[in-house]
């Protein structure tokens, strides 16, 4: 038998190798996607094969993830629950694509994933193998009582891995569990699983990697110019860059300036309540600065009817449902209506805030000449406002009247 792991190299991942091994008589392909992780990967092939895998496969996946995955993302607009920036959520359908493609090149019988059995990512990385490889089969090794039974806990784990001579950096004592990469890190569980805990407080500054804390940064605001071509953003500070240079660069200015920091409890597909701190620096940067050039150039009803998706594409993403045939159809909506949606946006980052400072762009739809309250001659008549406001009121005053409120 031979399976096919997402593989991080962390205690979880590192344990199922090996049991994958020794209860399947398997022999396990260990990938890992490059999404990010920068330092994490280091070393991680050699742990791989030491900790039992036949093969290791890392691949660098950067370019992919922000080219087709984040940015078709962030021209939608999408974001869950109205705080969530689906950093996660977005990694798992890149991932679980091209663990697939690894599969069918290497003649595997299964994919594997580690994925607990009360989280959202074993519905993403399923998901998305039903839809891409219904005919390959699964293994969920969390949702297994026999390995639930041998593997209660973290301290078992970690028990098993000295035991069996697995490399992992673990320790009974380490508060949170962390998930990097391009777009965001992810910090949940252990003393997080508090909703009252302070996840800001001094005790925490060591939790954070991409950014400082808001009150340690730079006393002096920054500007930044961000250029939007088709809704992406194609250059920063007039430089034009790769939409993986784009994250790149925007990721460290943010963390300077202390941006992007959340801490949510959100609502999981499974049914559950969770409590997460993210951080997505530059995540947050192309968010806020696209919709103020969307506000420039977009049809009133083309951007109404889109924001009212916005809660429907996230679910889809949130969700697992990426490869979906609602998600694709959505999207070709998106691309029709970021035709238009060009120009520069010019931010003031400060202390973990965002703060527009003009935006301009060659499609702008705003017009002075119309928008402006001084006197002198305009296309619009503003006796003209009075027959508008008469028919809008007309069903008002008739349920009015019905109702005998006059």
């Amino acid at each position: 038998m031979k399976i096919v792991l997402a593989y991080s190299g962390g205690l979880d991942t590192s344990v199922i190798l090996r049991w994958l091994k020794e209860n399947n008589q398997a022999a396990v392909i260990a990938f890992c996607a490059d999404i990010g992780q920068n330092e994490e990967l280091t070393g991680l092939k050699e742990k791989a094969l030491k900790t039992g895998a036949s093969k290791c496969i890392i691949e660098d996946l950067r370019d992919e993830f922000a080219r087709d995955f984040i940015f078709p993302m962030f021209q939608a607009g999408a974001i869950y629950e109205g705080q969530y920036l689906l950093g996660t959520s977005i990694a798992r359908p890149l991932i679980a694509k091209r663990m697939i493609e690894i599969a069918r090149a290497e003649n595997a019988d299964a994919i594997a994933h580690g994925a607990t059995g009360k989280g959202n990512d074993q519905v993403r990385f399923e998901l998305a193998a039903a839809a891409l490889a219904p005919d390959l089969r699964v293994i969920a090794p969390w949702r297994e009582e026999r390995f639930r039974k041998q593997f209660p806990g973290r301290a078992e784990m970690i028990a098993f891995a000295k035991a069996n001579g697995i490399p992992v950096d673990a320790s009974a004592e380490k508060p949170y569990s962390m998930d990097r990469n391009l777009l965001h890190i992810s910090y949940e569980s252990g003393v997080l699983e508090d909703p009252w805990f302070d996840a800001s407080s001094a005790k925490m500054r060591g939790m954070y990697k991409l950014s400082v804390a808001p009150e340690d940064a730079p006393d002096e605001p920054e500007y930044v110019e961000l250029e939007f071509e088709q809704g992406n953003c194609i250059a920063v500070n007039d430089e034009k860059l790769s939409p993986l240079g784009v994250m790149q660069t925007l990721n460290k200015l943010g963390g300077k300036h202390g941006i992007g920091r959340v801490d949510i409890v959100e609502n999981r597909f499974v049914g559950m309540k969770s409590r997460g701190v993210y951080e997505t620096p530059g995540g947050a940067i192309i968010y806020f600065a696209h919709r103020q050039i969307e506000t420039l150039t977009m049809d009133r009803e083309v951007m109404h009817l889109r924001d009212s998706l916005i809660s429907k594409y996230s679910e889809l993403v949130y969700n697992g449902f990426w490869f979906s045939p609602e998600r694709e159809a959505l999207q070709a909506l998106v691309t029709e209506t970021q035709r238009d949606v060009a120009g520069v946006v010019r931010l003031k980052l400060y202390k973990g805030n965002i703060i527009v400072a003009g935006r301009k762009s060659p499609k702008s739809l705003y017009d002075p000449k119309i928008a402006t309250m001084e006197a002198g001659e305009s296309v619009y008549d503003q006796s003209d406002a009075t027959g508008f406001i008469r028919l809008n009121a007309l069903r008002l005053k008739l349920r009015a009247a019905r109702k005998g409120d006059f």
